[in-house]
């Protein structure tokens, strides 16, 4: 017998028989089903209709996009109207929360959440042809805002626009930001704001600083450029220097709020710590998956069949990390200075777990489990109740 990693997938399309002819009385009620969708639908469009109104109140008050306590109530409404029609609540709850996000998202792109009066800036951005580049373009034109792009391919340098600026966005690869920052830092007005958009923090926001005399904020968007909506995607301010008459650091807040960003506040060096974890060693993690999977010659299609929800998000992951640039992981990973730190913890935890299955030594396995069992404490509930949630999401669609 062969080995099964390594076994073809087998398909028996031909020995399937024909599908049976559709019965009058289920093609009826199909067609019923068919209507009420279709209603349904129509009053999704009016409550979208109503979205858009809602929206142009909020920017005339201030009041803000997402309203916690609302959501809050709404599906618990919704939720007991599901019990009392015999529909499962949790079933309710996960339309209505997509609803909701679609609510958001188009209160957004109404602009709900941009002040009624706002001083338009000039915008630089260095390296604005790239992926985020782009994504930034689009962010501060909506918003009203006048940008310059400088890129390698444009007829505008970078120093040439950075003069003219208001705000100058640094947004070029990693290992090109500080050698860019060297380049345009010194040509920022003293009045302005010099930001960069690594993934790293403190060695952007000491160049920046040593650069320029103007104000310098560190950031870090949590997201890429591909992404279909900003609502709720997370970005780090690492503020460096707050100079002049002009509040960056607010300014800079209210326009990445408007466009739907959570903002939140950090020193670069912590950022770099959290970092360490939330990309280096997940990342690493990743990569040591697919590079095992590789140098045994799996065969993913076969491995699908058996598949558990668990292990087709594992490798739905580690085959979409694998799907994107080599140079971009190997910045992220390679320029964080806690690196050899993350990555020789992880090799020590493997052996350990190595030396505990392989000798079959239950007690020492039960008592590593337990350690990290602990470690986690109450949020290994949330995660198995969120978990649940996406692996139903998951099966729905296949």
């Amino acid at each position: 017998m062969g080995d099964p990693l390594h076994s073809p997938l087998h398909h028996h399309d031909a020995d399937q028989a024909p599908s049976p002819p559709i019965p009058e009385a289920l093609q009826e009620l199909r067609n019923q089903i068919d209507e009420i969708d279709h209603r349904f639908i129509s009053l999704l469009a009016e409550r979208n209709a109503l979205v858009a109104s809602v929206a142009d109140v909020k920017r005339a008050s201030g009041v803000p996009i997402r309203d916690s306590g609302r959501e809050t109530a709404l599906l618990r409404d919704r939720r007991g109207l599901a019990g009392e029609s015999g529909i499962r609540p949790e079933v309710i709850e996960s339309l209505f929360r997509v609803i909701l996000w679609a609510s958001r998202d188009r209160q957004a792109s109404l602009k709900a959440a941009v002040p009624v009066r706002i001083e338009p800036r000039t915008i630089a951005i260095i390296g604005g042809h790239g992926g985020m580049g782009r994504c930034l373009d689009r962010l501060f034109t909506m918003l009203g805002h006048r940008v310059l792009v400088a890129d390698l391919d444009t007829e505008r340098t970078g120093p040439e626009i950075a003069r003219e600026a208001d705000v100058v966005i640094i947004a070029v690869s990693i290992e090109s930001t500080l050698e860019v920052i060297r380049e345009i830092g010194p040509t920022c007005r003293p009045d302005a704001l010099l930001i960069d958009i690594t993934s790293i923090k403190q060695e952007p926001v000491e160049a920046m600083l040593e650069a320029s005399a103007c104000s310098v904020i560190g950031t870090h968007p949590l997201f890429g450029p591909s992404l279909h909506s900003l609502q709720g995607q997370r970005i780090v301010l690492t503020p460096g220097r707050l100079v002049g008459d002009t509040d960056w650091l607010t300014w800079l807040g209210d326009m990445f709020g408007a466009c739907g960003l959570t903002l939140l506040e950090s020193t670069p060096e912590d950022h770099d710590r959290a970092m360490s974890i939330v990309q280096v060693l997940t990342h690493y993690s990743t990569e040591v998956l697919g590079r095992t999977m590789q140098k045994l010659d799996v065969s993913v299609q076969e491995t699908l069949r058996f598949t558990s929800p668990i292990y087709h998000m594992e490798l739905l992951m580690t085959a979409r990390h694998f799907a994107q640039s080599a140079d971009l992981y190997a910045s992220i990973e390679m320029s964080n200075p806690n690196r050899d730190r993350v990555m020789q913890e992880f090799r020590d935890a493997a052996d350990e777990l190595h030396a505990a299955i392989s000798s079959g030594d239950r007690d020492s396995f039960r008592s590593l489990f337990a350690e990290v069992e602990s470690f986690f404490g109450e949020f290994s509930q949330t995660a198995l109740e969120q978990s649940s949630f996406l692996i139903d999401r998951l099966v729905e669609r296949n």
